[in-house]
Formats: structure tokens, C-alpha cells, sequence
């Protein structure tokens, strides 16, 4: 298992979670396991990942100031982590991936609890797609943003506004903070929009 995750230039950064190294710190310190030193919004130690059992966990026990979100979701305390969350730290979006292996036929992607329950407009679904094109091609990367999205449909950006606002609405995450939203309904809509 590791993590994907992408800084500011665009480059991809992998990071390996091993029993043998069972506990890992997430902040903006350089001495950090996983260092997101580029970012302001992380903390200095933000989180830990503790390798518990044959899983690993998330810690967020009031160490950082704008909070670590999975899946959208603030983890409050512990949570497991599973193939294909995305860690929101910061502005930094961390995928858990694990080794590809080779198989007959394409693996299907679980669907999220929740995500059937959305019902979105077919003009609302062409701009999850947008949004989420990046995580889906290059998992880690940040989702596009407003001006990439009103290039790719026609669209003014205001338009996309209001419509990730409608959408913020409809699943849920008004609540987070603004920097979460994004990543937190890319994350949402990502089986929703590709399978």
C-alpha cells in the first residue's frame, strides 16, 4: 500500500506504508514521514499514520488546525483507510493505492457508500466529469479547477460556480471547509461520473 499525492509543480510522490515502519507523521516540518512543506494549510504535525492490526489508520486527535478529511468526511480520532481513499491534508489530496497487479479482466472500482443516493442533473454530471478528469487519469492530482472546467464544457466560470455550489449542496459538504469542497465532492463523484 502507499500513498500518491502531487505537489504544487506537478509532481507525483509516492510513499510507501509498510508494517515494518508501522507509525508515520504528516505535516509541513521537512523532518514529516510524509513532508508537505509547500503547503500553509498543513500543520507543522498535522496527522499520523499507525499501521494497527492489518490495517492502516489516519490520526487526527486535534494535532492539526484545519483538520484531515477522507473522503470528504472529517476524521475525528481514527480512521481506517482502504484502496482508493483520498486523504485531504490541506490543500493536498493523498490517494491510498496499492501495487497494480495483473489481471484478466479490469478490476471494478467499489462504489462509495451513499454516492447512488445522489441524483444530478445530466448538465451537472458533465461538470463532475470535468471536475474530476484530473484524480480519475492521474490519481493524487488535484481537481480541475473552475477555469479548466468552463474551457472543457463552454461554460462561463460563474456557471460552474453556481453549479458546484448546487452540488456542494446535494452531497452533503457545505459544511467543510472551503479548501475540502473540491477535492471532498471530486473524491464523492468519482464512481458516480466513471463506471
Amino acid at each position: 500500500m502507499f500513498l500518491e499525492f502531487h505537489d504544487p509543480d506537478g509532481r507525483r510522490h509516492r510513499h510507501e506504508l509498510t508494517a515494518d515502519a508501522p507509525r508515520k507523521t504528516v505535516g509541513r516540518r521537512p523532518s514529516s514521514d510524509v513532508a508537505l512543506s509547500w503547503d500553509d494549510e498543513v500543520s507543522r504535525l498535522h496527522a499520523e499514520l499507525v499501521y494497527m492490526g492489518d490495517d492502516w489508520v489516519i490520526c487526527d486527535e486535534g494535532l492539526s488546525h484545519n483538520g484531515t478529511f477522507v473522503n470528504g468526511v472529517r476524521v475525528r480520532g481514527r480512521k481506517r483507510l482502504a484502496v482508493g481513499d483520498v486523504v485531504q491534508v490541506g490543500s493536498c489530496a493523498l490517494t491510498v493505492c496499492e501495487e497494480e497487479r495483473p489481471a484478466t479482466a479490469p478490476a471494478t472500482r467499489p462504489v462509495r457508500p451513499g454516492t447512488d443516493a445522489v441524483r444530478v442533473t445530466p448538465a451537472q454530471r458533465r461538470l463532475l466529469k470535468a471536475l474530476c478528469r484530473p484524480v480519475f487519469e492521474r490519481p493524487g492530482s488535484a481537481p480541475a479547477t473552475n477555469r479548466e472546467i468552463a474551457d472543457e464544457l463552454g461554460i462561463s466560470v460563474d456557471t460552474v460556480k453556481g453549479t458546484l455550489a448546487a452540488l456542494f449542496e446535494r452531497f452533503e459538504l457545505t459544511d467543510l471547509p472551503q479548501n475540502a469542497k473540491r477535492t471532498a465532492l471530486a473524491a464523492r463523484a468519482l464512481d458516480l461520473v466513471y463506471r
